[in-house]
């Protein structure tokens, strides 16, 4: 897959940055939302590991921890040289539940240690129960390295007034058109790592007309552009694929440079715009509001009958640039009777 030299140091598929504790974790990785339980992501991870990667990226919200396990066993990679990332799910938050969810993690994945554990979204509250579990955990030496996902600067705040371990990781929703520069500024001046998730925006970087100019440019396809972008910013990044071409060629992006020029033409690009679809986020308000209350049937049925429009207009109002943490946050202050919203 090659290598190139940026000021003078080696980058390529095998390039590791250095976490606020001292741990080195793989620039670049595989990512397996959505990949199907069984033969696809075991596929996935082996193909992977066996071309070079040597990060994977998985959550117990995806329900594919057992064949990532697999999957890694299938390999020729022994375990040890895998940068191993899982995440603690809203239901399990808390800290009597996270220290349970670890443990199942654990069996799932076939392992007796991660080497990142992240609070998956943020939950108020219960999320300081979570990192107090995580810390301890860390403590004694079953995870190598702790951190968040999804969290906002207040939610980083809130969490960092009680803890004894600075986060090491932030994983965000990041790519071409959500840049998030104050929380990237945020986390930097805190010494917590950026994290890209979401880095080729499903595809969509394809039909992005600069980034279509730039990969004319340098012979190479929009998405390796993208990810070219994402690793000489040092920004971690994590692309999900379950096909072995598509698996390579996200790769192959160590045999050129972006230009300085080139870069700030991508960074350019950036609207504060996230890609969690709007009807995922009305569907969430729906459960959220009106299927654990019951009573409110007909709220519930007029909610149910919003054309598309009304719903996007409702998404605006509520959402903008937040995605789902206004309502993690509601989810956090309310009691639904103990039954989470996710």
């Amino acid at each position: 897959m090659g290598s190139f030299r940026e000021n003078g140091t080696q980058l390529d598929i095998s390039t590791r940055i250095k976490l606020n504790n001292g741990v080195e974790m793989p620039l670049f990785g595989l990512g397996v939302f959505q990949a199907k339980v069984g033969g696809e992501v075991e596929n996935a991870v082996k193909t992977a590991l066996n071309h070079g990667y040597r990060k994977i990226d998985t959550a117990t919200a995806y329900r594919n921890e057992r064949g990532v396990g697999n999957g890694i066993k299938m390999s020729s990679i022994p375990r040890e040289e895998v940068f191993l990332t899982s995440k603690v799910r809203n239901e399990d938050q808390g800290y009597h539940s996270t220290l349970a969810a670890f443990e199942k993690s654990l069996d799932e994945l076939q392992t007796d240690y991660l080497d990142l554990y992240l609070i998956h979204w943020p939950r108020g509250k219960r999320s300081l129960g979570t990192w107090k579990a995580m810390e301890e955990l860390y403590k004694k030496e079953r995870i190598r390295a702790i951190g968040v996902s999804n969290f906002l600067e207040y939610h980083l705040e809130d969490l960092l007034r009680t803890s004894e371990v600075i986060p090491a990781i932030n994983q965000v929703e990041y790519h071409p058109e959500l840049l998030q520069p104050e929380l990237y500024d945020y986390c930097k001046s805190r010494g917590i790592q950026f994290q890209a998730w979401r880095p080729i925006m499903q595809g969509k970087v394809n039909n992005i007309e600069e980034i279509c100019a730039l990969a004319d440019k340098y012979g190479k396809t929009p998405v390796q552009i993208t990810l070219r972008w994402n690793v000489q910013k040092k920004i971690p990044t994590i692309p999900k694929s379950v096909k072995e071409e598509r698996i390579i060629s996200n790769a192959d992006i160590y045999d050129f440079q972006l230009s300085k020029e080139d870069i700030q033409s991508i960074d350019k690009l950036n609207k504060n715009k996230p890609l969690v679809p709007y009807q995922y986020k009305i569907s969430f308000l729906i459960r959220a509001l009106f299927i654990h209350k019951p009573k409110l049937h007909l709220t519930k049925l007029l909610v149910h009958s919003f054309t598309k429009k009304t719903q996007k207009a409702f998404y605006y109002l509520f959402y903008k640039r937040y995605y789902l943490l206004f309502l993690v946050d509601i989810n956090s202050s309310i009691d639904w009777g103990g039954q989470p919203i996710f």
